[in-house]
């Protein structure tokens, strides 16, 4: 007879039900990831497979990128070679081009090997990974640069996206390694980073996810006790990355960062940059609502940010209809002038149809979030979370460990959303003398990481 733990199923199967949502939204859906050689290196091959293997089991679109630097520095060290490096580049002569050559074989042999366990009791018990790879890559030369001769390095000129699609279509996992050809046959030593984001662009993927060396994007890149910055708008994005110096290693904020904002630049709403480091930090990224890594999303026209006075007639037109049906309560003009510093809305096109205010309460290190909104003619498209998201990094830098919302309507929204109901006893002080018992309302609160 098999013993079960007590304990077991009152973990398991609310995790279990807890990651079904984001299977159904990512089933079909294409994601590039690209794992710095670094990975490898340390020993990390093999589980990040099996994740992958669950990844696409459930039915995610798989292109994997892999990078080679510590294997071709190993190379070159063991031939005697120096490697070379300008403006952040590597300088690929005949040498380091043979090199690389070996280096990316010997990669893609253990990666196909790993995707190829099929041991008992592992997560890759029962998996069936095909692996393709092919000249999916044509290159161009970097040329000489600042009289710098670039020699065998080269840049993505063009990715067959058809070709690769034509591969994940029919249930394959695509393997690029950093290698390109130009037309006329000759080879070109890539960068992962280029590769992945190229591709990503091409396929016009769901998702680009780097498995980096870095923990994710600081939010003060300066300290590095600073937590992560979980979200970055591409705006913002932008603007850190024309703040910081031109990055020449791995471990520096912008080597990464420069390539997520590219990719949405050219129409991937999401790129992620994770930590390796983290076992399953892939998963923990994609399953879970807060993530572990930085996310670069791009809002594409959409601006997400904090109100003005300009908006405060553009907010009493967007409450006004929820408002009177009793889902919100009236605030007076005079009200929202006073504290438009607490609101944040979404524009579109220099239209208002989203926003929220915060109210903290720091000597209880929580705050209310109040006045959630979106217009009825854009519910469904996600950007209640969007504005969620905005009001919990507000509450964030402002030192706050909760956040809460009353009201009685819209509970079901919220509790999917990460808030639990609690009593209205736990409100901050100041808030429950201005309760109201004849309305009552649900308390709701929701930890922040």
């Amino acid at each position: 007879m098999k013993s079960v733990s007590v304990v077991f199923p009152h973990v398991f199967v609310p995790w279990f039900r807890g990651v079904a949502p984001y299977m159904h939204a990512y089933r079909g859906k294409t994601f590039v990831v690209a794992m710095a050689g670094e990975l490898i290196a340390a020993g990390r091959l093999n589980a990040f497979v099996q994740d992958l293997a669950i990844m696409q089991a459930i039915g995610i679109r798989l292109v994997l990128v892999h990078g080679f630097r510590p294997q071709l520095n190993e190379q070159l060290a063991a031939k005697g070679h120096v490697s070379r490096f300008s403006h952040g580049l590597r300088i690929t002569d005949a040498v380091a081009l043979d090199a690389a050559q070996e280096a990316a074989g010997q990669l893609r042999f253990e990666i196909e090997a790993a995707f190829s366990q099929g041991l008992p009791n592992t997560p890759m018990a029962n998996a069936t990974v095909r692996i393709v790879s092919g000249n999916f890559l044509t290159a161009r030369p970097v040329g000489i640069i600042d009289g710098v001769d670039f020699r065998h390095s080269g840049l993505v000129r063009r990715v067959d996206a058809t070709g690769i699609r034509r591969a994940i279509d029919a249930g394959a996992l695509v393997l690029l390694s950093p290698f390109g050809f130009s037309p006329t046959g000759e080879a070109f030593n890539l960068t992962m980073e280029d590769v992945a984001s190229s591709t990503a662009v091409a396929l016009q993927a769901d998702k680009l996810l780097f498995l980096t060396e870095l923990p994710g994007i600081l939010e003060r890149p300066d300290d590095p006790e600073s937590p992560i910055d979980t979200e970055l708008v591409l705006a913002d994005a932008k603007k850190l990355l024309a703040a910081l110096p031109a990055p020449t290693q791995p471990t520096e904020t912008a080597f990464y960062l420069r390539h997520c904002i590219r990719a949405c630049e050219g129409g991937v709403e999401r790129s992620h940059i994770l930590p390796f480091a983290v076992d399953g930090a892939l998963l923990l990224e994609v399953f879970t609502h807060d993530g572990i890594g930085t996310m670069v999303v791009d809002e594409k026209l959409e601006s997400l940010r904090e109100a003005t006075a300009d908006d405060v007639g553009s907010i009493l037109k967007l409450i006004e209809p929820f408002e009177r049906d009793g889902t919100l309560v009236r605030r007076e003009r005079t009200e929202i002038e006073r504290d438009i510093a607490n609101y944040s809305v979404i524009e579109h096109d220099g239209i208002i149809f989203g926003c929220a205010a915060l109210y903290p309460y720091p000597e209880a290190r929580t705050g209310e979030m109040t006045a959630l909104t979106v217009s009825p003619q854009v519910q469904g498209q996600g950007d209640g979370e969007r504005i969620l998201k905005r009001i919990e990094q507000r509450a964030r830098s402002m030192g706050l460990q909760s956040i809460f919302v009353l009201t009685t309507r819209t509970m079901h929204w919220f509790v999917k959303r990460g808030f639990v109901q609690v009593d209205p006893d736990q409100l901050p002080e100041a808030r429950k003398r201005k309760y109201n018992w004849d309305r009552r309302s649900q308390v709701l609160l929701k930890r922040l990481g």
